[in-house]
Order: structure tokens, then sequence, then C-alpha cells
């Protein structure tokens, strides 16, 4: 073989191997997930402009370490601190088409319960692509928090998040297991009645604690109850949220009007009790501080007995 030929030789050699390494990089960026409504989400590269469209899906980007990343956000996105300043692009009832678009989001978080499905079918018409965030289980968060480290290029963080909050939950698993049941009633709203049935994370933490949710095989997921209803199930335990952004407008005395029933198990040992809503109605990683305090309240309880 002449030099010329070899030089040739090695330099298609070169050629070839410099493409392909391309090609796999190209490939390697490309990512793809199922989202919470079994949906894949396919982006040619992680995302580096993203909107969320709901106050759990803001902390949970946060936490996947994908919060540089968020141009808008709606309204109650509190958490952490750096989302205070992200741009406001609507509310979970109406959002702000036009701004959506203007801000070229290369994927967008949204909530189907939170979110207007007319809207969410507009969003869809303007063909950014949307990954549906709505964790029902505790042992859902840290895939939740995977899937998005994925889409956003931030998987270490998304790992190291994801691993910490497994570490806090067994270590709850463990400290309340086998502890004495206590049946437990969880009121959303006062007028009109509303429980969650068991298909909801509260009813997770619930039974994280040892309690049993006294309505939690009613349908459907927020069932309205009648106050003889609640009589009826005699909850030794009855709690509610209260505080928080997403529950400012809440009044402090919601469970005083069972007062008036003070034969009430609850009522009759004291054991109706606030927690912070950001921290119980929201599927975060901190979902578990407040699971903490609702699982050292049961712990009174059983002491009143």
């Amino acid at each position: 073989m002449t030099l010329r030929h070899a030089l040739l030789a090695t330099t298609r050699a070169l050629t070839l191997a410099i493409s392909l390494s391309v090609s796999v990089h190209a490939q390697a960026q490309a990512v793809s997930v199922t989202d919470d409504r079994g949906h894949t989400v396919s982006l040619p590269r992680p995302a580096q402009r993203v909107i969320s469209l709901a106050p759990h899906a803001t902390e949970l980007i946060f936490a996947a370490g994908g919060g540089e990343r968020l141009v808008g956000v709606v309204e109650y996105s509190d958490y952490p601190e750096a989302a205070k300043t992200i741009r406001r692009v609507g509310d979970n009832k109406a959002v702000d088409l036009e701004a959506i678009a203007a801000l070229k989001p290369e994927l967008i978080v949204v909530w189907r319960h939170g979110n207007a499905r007319r809207q969410l079918e507009k969003l869809g018409a303007l063909g950014i692509p949307m990954y549906e965030s709505d964790p029902r289980r505790l042992d859902d968060l840290p895939e939740a928090l995977m899937r998005l480290g994925r889409l956003l290029g931030t998987e270490p963080a998304a790992q190291r998040a994801a691993a910490d909050y497994r570490r806090t939950l067994q270590t709850l698993r463990e400290r309340y297991a086998g502890r004495p049941p206590v049946t437990t009633f969880y009121q959303v709203w006062r007028q009109p009645l509303k429980t969650l049935n068991n298909d909801h994370m509260v009813s997770d933490v619930i039974r994280l604690c040892g309690g049993v949710n006294v309505f939690g095989t009613l349908e459907p997921l927020v069932p309205t109850l009648s106050d003889e209803a609640v009589l009826q199930a005699n909850p030794e335990f009855i709690f509610t949220a209260s505080m928080g952004a997403t529950h400012s407008n809440r009044p402090v005395d919601s469970l005083d009007g069972w007062k008036r029933f003070p034969r009430l198990t609850a009522v009759q040992r004291g054991n109706l009790f606030y927690v912070n809503g950001d921290l119980i109605n929201r599927p975060t990683p901190r979902v578990l501080e407040g699971a903490a305090l609702i699982c050292e309240a049961m712990e009174g309880v059983r002491g009143r007995r």
C-alpha cells in the first residue's frame, strides 16, 4: 500500500469514526418518557425552556434540578423561594396562551385536574410537547423526579432527590409500622362537606401513619358527605389543611363546627388537627414533612385513649 493510499484509508476511518460518534451523541440527546396519563413524551434533546402549569409541578421540577429551565409558572408556585421570581402565565383555572407561546417553551408540564381540559386542548394545538404530572402514591414520587430529570437533562440531581426521598419514606415506614390503627377523617372542605378516597395520596399518608380512612372506599376521588355520615363513622381523628399558599383563604376554625357534636370521638378526645395544606395536598417531596406531622399527631391520639 502506498503512502497516499494509507493516508486515504486513515482519513476514511477517522471520518467514519467521527460520524458514528456524532450519531451516537445525537441519539443520546434525544429523550423519551411516559407521563402519568400513560402518554409517551419525546424530545429531540433535553428541554432548556420549560413552563409549569401547576404549583406541585414547579416544586418537582426544582427538586429534579431543573429550576433554571423554568421560564413560566402559574400562581401559587411559591416553593422554593426562587419560584416566586418566575413569570406568571395564569393560574389553575385559566392560562395565557399568547404568553405561553411567546416564551417559546420546549416542554409544558400540566396537571389535568387543575388545568381546564379545553385549555389543554388549545395548548396541544400549539404543537409544544406536554407532560402530564399527577402522582397518586407516595411511591410514585421518586419516579416522577427521575422522569422529569430525563426530560430536563438533570438526571444526577433527580437521582439524588429520589434517593433522599426514598430514605426518608423508609424511615417513616419503619417508625410507624405496626402501630395501633386510628380511624381517620380528612376534611377537604366544610361547605359542601368533602373528603378524599383511598386513590388519593393523602390516604397513602394516613396509611403510612397507621391510620384508616373511614371514607376510603367511596367514589369518586373527592366524595361529598353529610354530617350524619361522619357521625355514623365516628372517626377518632379528624384533620384538615390550613394555611399554605394554596389554602390562604381557608378559615382557621374550619373544624370548629364539629364541636357541636361532643359525643363524636375525635371531639371528645380533642383530636382535631390542622396541617399546612402545601405539605399534604401537593404531591412533592415535601409531602413527607406533612406526613411526619400527621404521624406525630396520630401518636398523640393513641396516647389519649
